[in-house]
């Protein structure tokens, strides 16, 4: 499978790393004088950016200005050997560059376009530029997220935008199973906005029905209790959850406090619920006479769910993180070995991998536009016309 990956910032690209992840031969199609903005995202470390050297992992990079007449031509004719281009100009963009849907499905029938904007290709908000900040914000997620009495917290990272990309390439796959039925290719209309809602759960059936408007509980849940962080002697932090009744009862028993299991409203997740003060109290009372490894010792031979709060140092050196190999080491000719991220998940017979970090902007467009039959010399030609 090929993808042409034209997006930028983050959702677009994630999905397309996601592809390649599983074998797609992806290739990052950047301007050639203003690359994927990623590449200067965060951190870097000897004037590369590491944020690329994840998003980038797995592609071959080459330059295109699409919006030039040999650009269009050498696009049109990459787009007839893909199986999928993805995509997140505004709305009209590439029409305006005459490599619309028309013109992309003509090359190739069986291509599919995946379009991933903030807010879809259509409706009141299409034109406007959209980000993963703003759907955290009209989601409800940021409404969700803080304190009872403090502001509407946004994330710190690309929630909106990853949760988009996972969304893409589950559509991307979806549609290319159903070319293998209908032989011809059709668009995703991806919109940011969408995916943060679904992941959101039963708010809108909520609203619909009871009128009910779920509120910022901060650690705390609506739905069961004891639900929070709570500090051990240590200081460290560590977090319990008792989803399911059989736990909850057994952290009362184990906290020492097993006459609450008896009371009427304990029998409830949302019973439980009303009461979270007193049993916060109870397990935080507990939790802070211990320090970490005991409380995680005790939990477990409770066959209670506890776990520390971790930052990315404790990531980094746990023991099922690494026996899950979950932060790989990548070769890298720019920087020597890294760690990244593996793969989303393992499958028992056509496993994925890394098979190489993020590439330097434009770094194989002469062997990709050789393989279309470009000779060097018509290269040379377009890189003087400022295409590539």
């Amino acid at each position: 499978m090929r993808v042409l990956d034209l997006a930028t910032l983050f959702a677009g690209p994630l999905a397309a790393t996601m592809l390649g992840d599983f074998g797609a031969d992806v290739i990052k199609v950047e301007h050639p004088r203003k690359p994927d903005p990623s590449r200067g995202h965060g951190p870097g470390k000897d004037g590369v950016g590491l944020w690329w050297k994840l998003l980038g992992r797995n592609k071959r990079t080459i330059t295109l200005d699409l919006s030039t007449p040999g650009g269009r031509e050498t696009f049109l004719r990459l787009a007839a050997t893909a199986d999928v281009v993805v995509e997140n100009f505004r709305p009209g963009t590439l029409e305006r560059w005459r490599l619309g849907w028309e013109e992309l499905s003509a090359a190739s029938p069986r291509l599919v376009l995946a379009r991933v904007t903030g807010f879809g290709q259509f409706g009141p908000y299409c034109h406007r530029p959209g980000f993963g900040t703003l759907a955290e914000a009209m989601s409800g997620f940021a409404a969700l997220t803080g304190e009872p009495d403090g502001p509407p917290t946004l994330p710190p990272f690309g929630l909106a935008d990853s949760i988009a990309a996972l969304a893409t390439s589950y559509a991307v796959m979806t549609a290319l199973t159903a070319r293998a039925a209908t032989g011809r290719g059709q668009v995703v209309d991806m919109a940011i906005i969408e995916p943060i809602l679904t992941v959101l759960g039963p708010q809108p059936i909520w609203y619909d029905q009871l009128g009910y408007v779920q509120p910022r509980t901060g650690n705390r849940s609506r739905n069961n209790a004891p639900r929070n962080t709570y500090r051990a002697a240590d200081g460290s932090w560590l977090a319990v959850s008792t989803s399911a009744q059989s736990v909850a009862e057994r952290v009362m028993r184990l906290v020492g406090r097993p006459e609450l299991t008896s009371e009427p409203w304990f029998a409830s997740g949302s019973g439980r619920a009303e009461h979270a003060d007193l049993l916060d109290e109870a397990v935080g009372a507990w939790i802070a006479r211990h320090t970490q490894d005991e409380v995680v010792a005790a939990f477990d031979k409770a066959e209670a769910a506890v776990a520390p709060v971790y930052d990315v140092r404790d990531v980094m050196a746990d023991p099922q993180y690494r026996a899950l190999d979950s932060v790989t080491e990548v070769p890298d000719p720019e920087l020597g070995p890294i760690r990244m991220q593996n793969v989303l998940f393992r499958l028992s017979e056509t496993p994925g991998g890394i098979r190489w970090a993020g590439r330097p902007h434009g770094a194989d467009t002469d062997a990709v536009l050789g393989e279309l039959g470009l000779t060097p010399g018509r290269i040379a030609g377009l890189r003087a016309e400022g295409v590539l």
